[in-house]
Formats: structure tokens, C-alpha cells, sequence
């Protein structure tokens, strides 16, 4: 799939947010390794941190769907320039990749950037690191 339009999934997506307090929508869209495309949006609710990012309800969906390794994670929000992944759903993100050099295509109003979750994470952990 094009990085052009797994970024048109995630800023489709993005208008289902619900975001009463921020005002801030976000969309995603993983691209999985058998080629299916989950999608997600931030979902908030009064108690705060309890909200939950675009991202990580695109990869929840996936895994429940079956997937396995995300090859390509597309995230939208209306901003100037771009929008980039929290430092939690970078973690998620890294934990379903299939390697470090996984594109995350990060879009917003003005600009598109691609990059890699291995640049974006340097220091990842993995569920092996719990083990030591």
C-alpha cells in the first residue's frame, strides 16, 4: 500500500475521534504484515489519563483481527506541519514491528515526514529486557 494512502486512511479515520476536551483529533491506520489495515482513533473521556490514543486503538484492533507485525503505521491530525506518535504508543509501536526500520509516516494540514520507529525510539525495550 502507498504511504499516500494509508495517510488518507488515518485522516478519514481521524473525523470519528472523539475528543470533547482537547479538541484535538487524531487518526491512525497500521498496515499488517498479511496486508490488512486496522484503523484508530483518540478517544477521550473525563477522567483524563485515561484516554486513549489513535495509534494504540489502531494496533488493539489489529491484534484482535489477527495481526501479527505492523509493516507501516500511517498518523494524521489537523496541525501545521506534522504530527508525531507519543513516547507510550512509540513503545507500542516498536513492541508489533516487524524491525526497527518500520516507516512511520507522520502527516499533518502542511507537511508529510516518514521515518523509522527504530529513529523515532532509539532505546526501545523489548518484552525480552523484563526478563533480566
Amino acid at each position: 500500500m502507498q504511504d499516500s494512502a494509508l495517510l488518507a486512511k488515518a485522516m478519514g479515520a481521524a473525523a470519528n475521534a472523539y475528543c470533547p476536551y482537547s479538541k484535538f483529533s487524531v487518526g491512525a491506520a497500521v498496515l499488517w504484515d498479511d496486508g490488512s489495515v486496522s484503523l484508530g482513533v483518540n478517544v477521550e473521556n473525563a477522567s483524563y489519563p485515561l484516554g486513549v490514543c489513535a495509534e494504540r486503538n489502531a494496533i488493539t484492533g489489529g491484534v484482535v483481527a489477527g495481526g501479527k507485525k505492523i509493516t507501516k503505521i500511517a498518523v494524521w491530525a489537523a496541525v501545521e506541519g506534522t504530527v508525531a506518535p507519543c513516547g507510550g504508543c512509540r513503545q507500542v509501536i516498536h513492541e508489533f514491528s516487524a524491525n526497527d526500520s518500520v516507516p512511520v509516516i507522520m502527516g499533518g494540514n502542511t507537511d508529510v515526514a516518514t521515518t523509522a520507529i527504530g529513529q523515532l525510539l532509539p532505546d526501545a525495550f523489548t518484552p525480552s529486557d523484563l526478563e533480566k
